[in-house]
């Protein structure tokens, strides 16, 4: 029982960290709270199921291709809304007003276009088989979710620390200024980096579609509670703490679940936060910020 239960665990923490990463890395690159991210999630499950039954694509195939349509949205829509913003240096409330606004008006548009009924991927896009080691089960879904949450991640940090593309993000997020006067395009940078979150977002909501085969237009909005979670609870802009932390919150929702009851799961997010912000404010990885005078 304990098994399984950690198996489930690092399965639910690992889309929990996926969808945490493109949001922390939007955040610490670009410096803006944009609460559509949650939208990109819903995209990429709905492209994947309409690649799925209507185009007749498989999974392995839907889930490349539906990530890369939510990162293009995304691209779209910070070119629309958030572009100004960074030219004038709004501050990051004005990013978070403007983006509130505008996911009301995405969710609003989808749901009025499809309408708010859950949708099912056909049962036989993947194997119902299981893997059966000791008392532990493992289906080929969560095989399929656990292995591209590790790819992406070992691809996302591979991206930011061994290329030249990945060392112009990292100026840009430390010092935009300064990487602008050595040459660097920020809005081709900030652009890319849209992309790339939105692909993880979408990325997200095709596996946790997946896993839950559940998918309608406001399954983001849920996750971005979780997102928040992670991403301060690890450390605003740090990889490494979103990785940790969604893990961990992963884990705490499915022991609250098996131990404790379930009616209590989603309570634990909130308590996780609350108590991070009173002991650690900066996050577990991040770095207190100092204030001059």
């Amino acid at each position: 029982m304990l098994a399984q239960q950690l198996v489930n665990g690092v399965l639910l923490g690992a889309t929990y960290a996926l969808f945490a990463l493109g949001f922390t890395l939007m955040f610490g690159v670009l410096k803006v709270i944009n609460l559509t991210y949650g939208f990109y999630f819903s995209a990429g499950a709905l492209v994947a199921l309409w690649l799925v039954r209507t185009l007749g694509f498989g999974i392995w195939t839907a889930l490349p291709v539906a990530a890369m349509a939510a990162g293009l949205i995304a691209v779209v829509v910070d070119w629309l809304l958030l572009t100004r913003l960074r030219s004038a240096k709004a501050p990051e409330l004005a990013s978070l007003m403007v983006t509130l606004g505008a996911v009301l008006a995405l969710y609003s548009a989808l749901t009025a276009w499809l309408g708010s009924d859950i949708r099912r991927l056909p049962p036989d896009v993947i194997s119902g088989e299981a893997l059966q080691i000791g008392s532990v089960r493992v289906t080929l879904a969560q095989l399929l979710i656990l292995g591209a949450v590790a790819i992406l991640i070992a691809a996302l940090i591979w991206l930011l620390r061994g290329t030249k593309l990945g060392l112009a993000i990292r100026a840009m997020a430390d010092r935009p200024d300064a990487a602008e006067l050595m040459g660097i395009n920020t809005l081709r940078a900030a652009a890319i980096v849209s992309f790339i979150s939105g692909c993880l977002a979408g990325a997200g909501g095709v596996l946790i579609g997946l896993q839950r085969n559940a998918i309608q237009p406001y399954m983001g909005e849920e996750m971005m509670l979780r997102g928040f979670v992670v991403i301060i609870v690890g450390g605003l802009g740090d990889i490494r703490g979103a990785v940790i932390a969604g893990m961990l919150l992963g884990l705490l929702e499915v022991m609250t679940a098996g131990y404790v009851s379930s009616n209590l799961k989603e309570a634990v997010a909130f308590l996780v936060l609350v108590v991070v912000l009173w002991t650690r404010p900066s996050g577990l990885f991040g770095r207190a910020m100092t204030r001059r005078a």
